[in-house]
């Protein structure tokens, strides 16, 4: 089942799910948004980018970052979530590339994982909505609450910025870039091939004509 907005608030009220901070004027009809948080990362700046101080996190063009949520959840063994991109930014290019589900018993922030897959920087402002989170209650508690390497989890740790930081290869930018000139280049090809493909009748038809001159020419010499 899933939680309306009503049914949110009653289960944030109660301790059931803990959004903190909790802002009411983040509830939708069935949903929840999140909002961009202070950490963040992408593979071409390759740091860890403060973005409560610097406003906003740029994705560059073919650009794969790591975002932390603004709020921490919690959710308790009867309940489960499932989350994505608020459709602003799926419009705008990006692609969430973490998976969607929250498990029962889950504490911490949100690690997201998204790629800007336009030829345009796209920016993810501090304290913005970013993704929409949906709640679900089980029919019956977990045994096995979620208990893994994220749990708790407050900021970025040494994984995400390992695979940052040793991001290597041709920059996702840069194919795009070649990608985009391959494109031209293509449409151009294509172009000239269509006037060779109408020049071609035209020659044929210009060799017959000359060819029923020159037959002509010989028929009435011939006479």
């Amino acid at each position: 089942m899933i939680l309306t907005y009503d049914q949110i608030k009653e289960a944030q009220e109660k301790g059931d799910i803990t959004i903190d901070p909790f802002d009411e004027r983040q509830l939708q009809g069935a949903s929840y948004d999140l909002r961009v948080g202070r950490q963040g990362a992408t593979t071409k700046s390759k740091r860890v980018v403060d973005i409560a101080a610097s406003s906003y996190l740029l994705l560059q063009p073919g650009d794969l970052g790591v975002v932390l949520s603004l709020e921490k959840l919690h959710l308790g063994p009867q309940y489960a979530a499932r989350f994505g991109l608020r459709s602003k930014y799926s419009r705008k290019g990006l692609y969430a590339t973490t998976g969607p589900q929250i498990d029962p018993g889950f504490r911490g922030r949100l690690i997201v994982g998204v790629m800007n897959l336009t030829p345009k920087a796209v920016s993810l402002p501090y304290n913005d909505d970013f993704l929409s989170v949906e709640f679900h209650k089980l029919e019956h508690p977990t045994s096995h609450p979620y208990d893994g390497p994220y749990q708790d989890r407050d900021e970025l740790g040494p994984e995400e910025i390992a695979f940052i930081m040793e991001a290597e290869g041709m920059a996702l930018s840069d194919m795009i870039t070649t990608l985009q000139t391959l494109s031209r280049d293509v449409g151009s090809l294509s172009t000239t091939l269509k006037y060779v493909l109408w020049g071609v009748p035209l020659i044929m038809l210009f060799g017959i004509a000359v060819i029923a001159i020159i037959v002509d020419v010989g028929l009435k010499a011939a006479r």
